[in-house]
């Protein structure tokens, strides 16, 4: 099933997709959201981000062969970072470079929307706290990354956290192929199993430092292969059985003007 969010009559709306059509809904699924009985063309609705989260709980080093491009080790327990709500955007809207820095990398990894409240829970628990799978873009300053040794400035601009199409909610997220292109090449590829930590075992750990709200989005890190985008091209991330998040790349300076 899979379930987004759509600007309807210029209303921000939750929706199932059936067939051709969003079914709207008078709240987040999550919250109890059921059917309105209006319907729009899902060919022609303005998708917004399929979350709106109290906060993202990213994952560095996840994965042994991107941590070993970056010239780190897999850690001994989950590296875990807050990155900012106000990043999130929708699919198609632009990534916007800030003039301040000089090289920004796209990262595509699988997203978990949690539909349960989870605190302190074992890895058994997990699944049934999860309501969903959608993509994620970690837009990330490289340089700033190199220079801070923290990741809040690097990844926390504006912009820098694309979220969709949709949150789909039946499917295995234990092996799937993500990829992210720019401009129809391939820059990052990679699969699920690769993750030095899982889903449940990094839900779990999250829990125990911080409780996890419906709503809420875990980010779980980035296969290997890294290379910087720039004004003009056009960015993708596609996970196996979910779909495709695309966005545009425009230099800030010129958005703002």
């Amino acid at each position: 099933m899979k379930y987004v969010r759509v600007l309807a009559a210029g209303i921000p709306l939750w929706g199932r997709l059936h067939g051709d059509e969003a079914v709207l809904l008078d709240a987040a699924p999550w919250e109890g959201g059921t059917p309105t009985g209006e319907r729009v063309e899902h060919a022609g609705v303005h998708l917004l981000a399929p979350v709106t989260p109290s906060k993202i709980v990213a994952v560095g080093s996840n994965y042994p062969k991107h941590a070993a491009e970056m010239g780190k080790q897999v850690p001994s327990v989950p590296r875990i970072f807050l990155e900012a709500p106000s990043a999130v955007i929708a699919p198609g809207e632009a990534i916007e470079i800030p003039p301040e820095t000089t090289r920004v990398d796209p990262e595509g990894e699988l997203a978990v929307v949690i539909g349960r409240r989870l605190r302190r829970a074992a890895p058994d628990d997990v699944p049934a706290a999860i309501f969903g799978y959608t993509c994620l873009n970690d837009v990330t300053c490289r340089d700033f990354q190199k220079s801070d040794g923290l990741f809040t400035r690097a990844k926390g601009f504006d912009t820098f956290c694309p979220v969709g199409p949709w949150i789909e909610t039946e499917i295995d997220a234990s092996d799937l192929e993500i990829r992210t292109v720019v401009n129809g090449e391939v820059r990052g590829d990679g699969r699920t199993s690769e993750m030095f930590f899982g889903v449940p075992a990094l839900l779990a750990f999250i829990s125990r430092i911080m409780t996890l709200y419906p709503g809420d989005v875990v980010s779980t890190g980035t296969p290997p292969g890294v290379a910087p985008i720039t004004a003009g091209d056009q960015v993708s991330v596609t996970i196996e059985g979910i779909g495709t998040l695309s966005n545009p790349v425009v230099d800030r300076e010129d958005r703002d003007r």
